[in-house]
């Protein structure tokens, strides 16, 4: 693609900014600039949702016809880049850009006229179940069990490491509903109301102090087969296509050249603190190295979005943002401490287990303890790397 923008393209990026020092409150700015986890909290994230539903700019990754915009692959790029550049949070994808797409593609048609709208305005909060105490990367080996009964299935089983399942109301699972083949051959995708007896959730406190996930326990839980998006035993093929808008569904570069900001921020503030910071020159080193891979990963997002703005989704090639983005990250969180030094240390975790820190300063060491767990959700490092090698170089 052309990666010279139109005349037209940056008269939209104008409206873009004139949009956000309009409409993007300053508590909002505050609260992301503080928050040390993946996610910020439910009700910021909620807040800005429903600024951008209002705009009708919340999912211009959906189609048009379920409320979506039809803006270029440019004009995206350029909307995600002015947002997190204007200090806007990420909305929570678990719905918006994970769920959905699944919901779009292999739905009933009443399960796209009552679902989709409810995820669009966050009446619906969903959680993802995936991964379960025996099966993280090795996926297919799942357990929870749904037993068909009538027109029911009945639910025994648990799922661990759920991000936001003590705030959600549904949860969208990955069950097994056969075990006498391939275990990738007997699973189905499960949609369940979090308030049905029998679930229940247990908060999982991280290194960091955050309180962000959780295991999520079934007993006995009775859930209409109707919740079931597409054919029994067909939730492998489903889970897949899910994880490829997890993995690449989104611009990560804009994201990321937000923190390096921060970080240059926090170079400033150590240099003017001590001249002789960094005399070694290695932050400065690290930094650029940085930098240069950052341009790399925004071009090659431009190139992957491209494809899938003419109605594909991201492919195997989204293994290689999941990779890079998650290399860049972890560096910048890195950095960050290095820069901080001794300061760094002084970790106080928020008694409500919040991820909503007093300050930018007290978020570094949290946000680099959070961070970590991103060489393994949504697929570990060595996962996508077989997957590279398998799907993109035929190796």
């Amino acid at each position: 693609m052309d990666l010279k923008f139109t005349e037209q393209e940056l008269a939209f990026q104008q409206d873009v900014r004139q949009f956000l020092a309009e409409k993007l409150p300053a508590h909002i700015v505050e609260a992301t600039a503080n928050n040390s986890s993946v996610f910020v909290e439910k009700d910021i994230a909620l807040q800005w949702q429903a600024i951008l539903v209002e705009q009708g700019w919340a999912v211009p990754q959906w189609p048009t016809e379920h409320g979506g915009t039809d803006w270029t692959p440019a004009q995206k790029y350029l909307f995600s880049k002015e947002c997190y550049l204007a200090g806007a949070p990420m909305l929570i994808p678990l719905g918006l850009l994970m769920l959905a797409p699944v919901i779009m593609a292999f739905g009933n048609e009443q399960q796209k006229r009552e679902l989709l709208p409810k995820i669009l305005s966050g009446e619906h909060y969903w959680c993802q179940g995936y991964s379960e105490p025996g099966a993280g990367s090795d996926l297919a080996s799942l357990k929870l069990k749904a037993q068909p009964d009538g027109d029911d299935y009945i639910l025994n089983g648990s799922k661990i490491w759920t991000t936001h399942a003590h705030l959600a109301d549904h949860i969208f699972c990955l069950v097994r509903t056969d075990s006498s083949g391939k275990p990738q051959q007997g699973i189905s995708f499960l949609l369940v109301d979090m308030d049905l007896p029998g679930v229940t959730v247990t908060p999982i406190h991280t290194m960091a102090g955050d309180l962000e996930v959780n295991q999520v326990f079934f007993e006995n839980v009775r859930v209409p087969q109707s919740n079931r998006i597409g054919e029994e035993n067909k939730g492998w093929q489903y889970a897949k296509y899910l994880l490829e808008f997890e993995r690449g569904g989104g611009f990560s570069a804009p994201r990321i050249q937000h923190e390096l900001q921060r970080l240059q921020q926090l170079v400033a503030r150590a240099k003017e603190a001590n001249p002789e910071f960094d005399a070694s020159g290695d932050i400065a080193r690290r930094t650029a190295r940085v930098e240069i891979d950052l341009k790399a990963l925004e071009i090659t997002e431009l190139r992957i979005l491209s494809a899938v703005s003419g109605g594909g989704n991201p492919g195997p090639e989204s293994s290689i943002l999941k990779l890079n983005t998650t290399r860049l990250e972890q560096a910048i969180n890195e950095l960050s401490v290095d820069v901080l030094g001794y300061e760094g240390f002084a970790m106080n975790p928020v008694a409500d287990g919040s991820p909503n820190r007093p300050d930018f300063i007290s978020s570094v060491v949290p946000r680099y303890l959070n961070n970590r767990a991103a060489s393994i959700f949504g697929g570990s490092q060595e996962v996508q790397r077989h997957i590279i090698a398998k799907m993109v170089l035929g190796l």
